[in-house]
């Protein structure tokens, strides 16, 4: 039930904002949407003046006291343990995309991690010859001829678009803690979710400080980089080869460099992000 409601949440929006969204009757206008992909823009920056507010006086001095106050190597252990928690996601998207070595290399990853690496806390997989990469449902839909359709600014999740929104909400039910039911699930789906949001956020802030500083548009900055990052990424999952062997392999000559994309790379600069891997919601 709860995957259920979560998911058409995420499926019912975009086209609430359609059916609600009018085009621009402005020709210039018209055409900027167009060009940008984003014909529902006066909808976008609504929700993104309230995100933005929230953020600035929430969320970003919350991600702040946590990057100067908690130690790095506790913060990345707890970012281990919200990619290990996230790897069944990604697991499933790498067999849905016909992947099998990039679905081994997770499931290995899983196995060390959980157990050698205590749950996840430490990254013993990386140095045995599995590296970490980025995959969801969103992908899985680019690689499929699924197009990315209109811009979104979705409310918690930030920038994304038709395609992403749909595959968050989908990866829903690939994610485990969907279906934990035992006294206390529901406080660790949320823990969850609040931790991951908060990693997220610390590790943009570089960048979106930045971002604030210098241009004189921000929606507009972080919807030409949101598509910009999605762009790369779909087009690093399509020139991927995962039939290459493990990096400590002997073989004649050295494997090939993989072009897939590293993770964690959160498509929202304020937390988890439509098309990110990250935890959801119970």
């Amino acid at each position: 039930m709860r995957a259920a409601l979560l998911s058409f949440s995420c499926l019912a929006f975009p086209a609430l904002l359609a059916g609600c969204a009018a085009k621009p009757a402005d020709p210039d206008a018209l055409a900027a949407s167009r060009e940008n992909n984003d014909p529902y823009e006066h909808v976008n920056r609504k929700l993104f003046g309230i995100y933005h507010a929230i953020d600035t006086h929430a969320l970003r001095p919350v991600a702040v006291a946590y990057r100067d106050n908690v130690p790095r190597p506790v913060r990345g252990s707890l970012h281990n343990v919200l990619n290990n928690i996230a790897n069944p996601v990604q697991f499933c998207n790498d067999v849905l995309q016909g992947k099998p070595r990039r679905a081994g290399d997770t499931f290995v990853r899983t196995v060390l991690n959980t157990s050698i690496g205590l749950g996840g806390f430490f990254d013993v997989a990386t140095g045995l010859g599995y590296p970490d990469h980025s995959n969801d449902f969103g992908l899985t839909l680019a690689l499929w001829g699924v197009p990315s359709g209109p811009f979104l600014f979705l409310p918690v999740l930030g920038p994304s678009d038709f395609r992403d929104g749909i595959g968050y909400g989908v990866s829903t039910v690939f994610n485990p803690l969907t279906y934990a039911s035992f006294g206390g699930s529901n406080a660790l789906g949320f823990s969850v979710f609040g931790v991951g949001a908060l990693d997220a956020r610390s590790r943009a802030l570089t960048d979106t400080d930045s971002i604030e500083r210098s241009s004189l548009d921000p929606y507009a900055a972080y919807r030409s980089l949101y598509q910009q990052h999605r762009a790369a990424q779909v087009t690093a999952a399509r020139t991927d080869r995962p039939a290459t062997v493990p990096s400590w392999y002997a073989s004649a000559e050295p494997a090939p460099t993989t072009s897939a994309p590293a993770k964690p790379a959160p498509a929202s600069p304020f937390g988890s992000g439509a098309g990110s891997g990250a935890p959801t919601p119970p």
